[in-house]
């Protein structure tokens, strides 16, 4: 009697385990495997991609900085060639300009030449030669754009006249110039040496 009811005790809960299994929601079942399919493996992986990304961006910032560091360099050979060859170019142009301020003059240094060989002519034709060759030094600084002054009877220009002295007189208006000492030239708007004059200052 015993034996029959501890068997039939038996067997009531295994239908309870077996009931309760099959109540349980599909759900809950799945949540419970997601749960025990999370292992510490997945959560090592995310510092590691972390690690991968910061990698990739210093990778790709010294890239960048040794494309910069490269472009410098060719400006820099760039830049030094370009001044270069200025310099250069400045050297001939000099030597040209030099070269042909100096076939304006060889003329002018022909007629002194004849000049001298006829000193012993007479002062009236010695003058003229020598008139004939301050023309023609003339023109020849007109043809390399130098220009004379404008000194005489003009308003004292400090920018371009030098005085020497001032003389009361009033042989020209206050403050002008009475007499040229040295002229002055200048080409176009750049002054190669003032003229020296003496200005005039009204007497009292």
């Amino acid at each position: 009697m015993s034996k029959s009811n501890g068997q039939a005790e038996i067997n009531i809960e295994e239908q309870q385990k077996h009931d309760l299994e099959h109540e349980l929601p599909a759900g809950d079942a799945s949540e419970i495997q997601k749960e025990n399919s999370a292992s510490p493996v997945a959560e090592v992986s995310q510092p590691a991609n972390r690690q991968s990304a910061a990698g990739s961006e210093l990778e790709k910032a010294l890239a960048e900085r040794d494309n910069l560091l490269d472009r410098l360099a060719r400006l820099q050979a760039e830049f030094d060639n370009y001044r270069k060859r200025s310099a250069r170019e400045n050297a001939e142009f000099r030597e040209y300009a030099v070269t042909d301020a100096s076939r304006a003059m060889l003329p002018v240094i022909d007629s002194f030449g004849l000049a001298l060989k006829n000193a012993s002519a007479k002062p009236e034709d010695l003058r003229k030669g020598v008139e004939l060759i301050y023309k023609q030094f003339g023109e020849v600084l007109q043809k390399l754009n130098v220009q004379r002054i404008p000194a005489q009877g003009e308003p004292f220009d400090p920018r371009v006249h030098e005085a020497i002295e001032m003389v009361t007189s009033d042989e020209v208006p206050d403050n002008h110039v009475l007499e040229e000492l040295q002229p002055g030239y200048r080409i176009k708007e750049r002054l190669l040496r003032p003229a020296m004059v003496r200005v005039a200052k009204k007497s009292n």
